[in-house]
């Protein structure tokens, strides 16, 4: 039996396992929460304590999103993946045998949702990365999209289980119910198999490979775009769910049970919605879906508050995790596609740290004018802020044409050098001389920038491009690597996109000859000019 577009990734035995394993592991997240907060409430009455659950449970992920996606970078991630999720198992194991004997008190309980939270601030990026290396291109939005099916199914069943189970045996239940789907878990993903990266270089460090993300990002103008939409939607976006239970309090007729119902609804649009992304995406672009997205769940907020009515908000929420979802997982579509696989997981680290940046602020910054004027007028505001903002910056593009073509590409070989270099030795000094026709300098010049991010990208310190005073049309470029290894692993990111960009600065070079290239390593403690700026 054809199974529906959206779901055609799951034809994949290797995307298929890996899905149900983040599925279980998702189930475990919402389940642990859940029961953590509940347990607190049984073991001090101190309000802080309360609420420090939920900080414990999400700290980490602004505290180890990039240097978690710096190791799924420079590790194997089958194994890496494998090891966070062992790392929840016995996590929940600890917190199931404490609990059943008695032994938990609060601060301890707050140590142990503060590890669950590492093993899933590590997990995070890792999955991320891992998606776009088992499914084809083509069916990487829908894989996307499954995934945020996994997160809104396990946020509507977690919570409902968990409280089946603290109401009908208590909080240890729940513990022990989560180490058992974390061994699941755990052997799913153990059952992929993947043949990993090979590279003749040792891997790199890991401080070195958090710069290089960070450096990636800064010069990449598209990602850079990517990450103001996300951090911006949800700074406008989580007023609403921020101020759900207050909201909720104010339908007539509403109360506890609305609340979990109008989560519940939240959860359900956004997996309805993903069964018609094929069709929406044949029709709308990357940026129509996140206009049109903000505009729908800003007027849907503003519905559910003007109009107290159960039997308005149920299916206004619906429609809103639609909205919802159609941004976010149009947003993470054009992250995924914006980096080459070297960085994906330190690309997709930084990402999710503007997501929960954006969610952060929101909810304080919301909470406050809720304070001060009142929930509905803070939903009001919050909505007016998301158009002022979508038309302040209508230029900005998340789609910007054609998608870059990150395959790994074949670069120069670097020659045999005349003596022996150490990895270590540098920094390492690279230039070519280009020759053009100076009527085309101006054209030159944008391709040299272009050029310019492009090294950056890749890992080199510095960049600079200088214009002969006795030569017309003689230029000199000039780039600069950490050391001889780096030198070494910034040719193995060469993609096809990179190809693409030399052949454009070919076009401009005169002559039978390629561009004379030479190659510097610093003596001593020389350093080359920008070396280190």
């Amino acid at each position: 039996m054809a199974l529906p577009a959206a779901l055609t990734p799951l034809k994949g035995p290797v995307f298929r396992g890996l899905w149900l394993a983040s599925l279980v592991a998702n189930l475990t997240m919402w389940m642990n929460d859940v029961a953590a907060a509940w347990l607190m409430t049984t073991l001090t009455t101190s309000p802080v304590m309360v609420a420090l659950v939920q900080t414990a449970a999400t700290l980490p992920v602004f505290l180890l999103g990039l240097p978690s996606g710096a190791l799924a970078d420079i590790v194997d991630r089958r194994r890496y993946f494998a090891a966070t999720q062992l790392w929840v198992s016995v996590n929940a194991l600890i917190l199931a045998g404490l609990s059943l004997a008695d032994a938990l008190s609060a601060p301890l309980l707050l140590a142990l949702t503060f590890g669950n939270g590492i093993a899933l601030a590590m997990r995070w990026p890792v999955f991320s990365a891992i998606v776009p290396m088992v499914v084809e291109r083509r069916e990487l939005g829908a894989a996307l999209a499954l995934n945020g099916i996994s997160m809104n199914l396990s946020r509507v069943v977690g919570p409902v289980l968990a409280g089946a189970l603290i109401a009908g045996t208590g909080p240890a239940a729940v513990f022990v119910l989560n180490t058992l789907l974390g061994g699941v878990a755990f052997a799913l993903i153990l059952r992929w198999r993947h043949e990993p990266g090979t590279s003749a270089l040792p891997g790199e460090r890991f401080v070195g490979a958090m710069r290089a993300g960070l450096n990636f990002a800064l010069q990449s103008p598209r990602l850079r775009v990517i990450l103001l939409r996300i951090f911006l939607f949800f700074l406008q976006s989580t007023a609403l769910m921020a101020l759900l239970p207050l909201v909720a309090r104010m339908l007539h007729g509403g109360g506890a049970g609305t609340f979990t119902l109008m989560l519940s609804c939240v959860g359900g649009g956004a997996v309805l919605a993903a069964f018609f992304f094929p069709r929406w995406r044949e029709r709308f672009n990357r940026d129509q879906f996140v206009r049109i997205g903000t505009v729908v769940h800003a007027a849907l907020s503003c519905l559910v508050v003007a109009l107290p009515e159960i039997w308005i908000a149920l299916p206004a929420m619906v429609l809103a995790g639609m909205a919802w979802i159609s941004v976010a997982n149009s947003l993470t579509v054009a992250a995924q596609v914006a980096m080459p696989n070297w960085v994906r997981a330190r690309g997709m680290a930084i990402y999710q740290m503007a997501l929960m940046g954006g969610s952060a602020a929101g909810s304080l910054l919301w909470g406050q004018v809720a304070e001060f004027a009142g929930v509905r007028n803070a939903i009001f505001a919050a909505a007016a802020f998301g158009i002022v903002v979508l038309v302040a910056t209508r230029r900005l593009t998340v789609e910007g044409g054609t998608d870059p073509d990150f395959t790994p590409a074949a670069t120069r070989a670097v020659p045999e050098p005349a003596y022996e270099i150490g990895p270590e030795e540098g920094p390492v000094m690279v230039t070519l001389e280009y020759q053009i026709d100076p009527a085309r300098a101006a054209e030159f010049a944008q391709v040299m920038q272009r050029t310019r991010r492009a090294r950056l990208r890749q890992g080199a310190l510095s960049w600079g491009l200088f214009r002969d005073v006795a030569v017309p049309g003689r230029y000199v470029e000039y780039f600069v690597d950490e050391n001889w290894l780096e030198h070494q692993r910034r040719l193995e990111r060469f993609t096809a996109f990179d190809a693409g960009l030399r052949e454009q600065r070919m076009a401009f070079h005169l002559g039978p000859e390629p561009p004379l290239l030479r190659r510097y390593v610093a003596e001593g403690d020389a350093l080359p000019p920008g070396a280190g700026a």
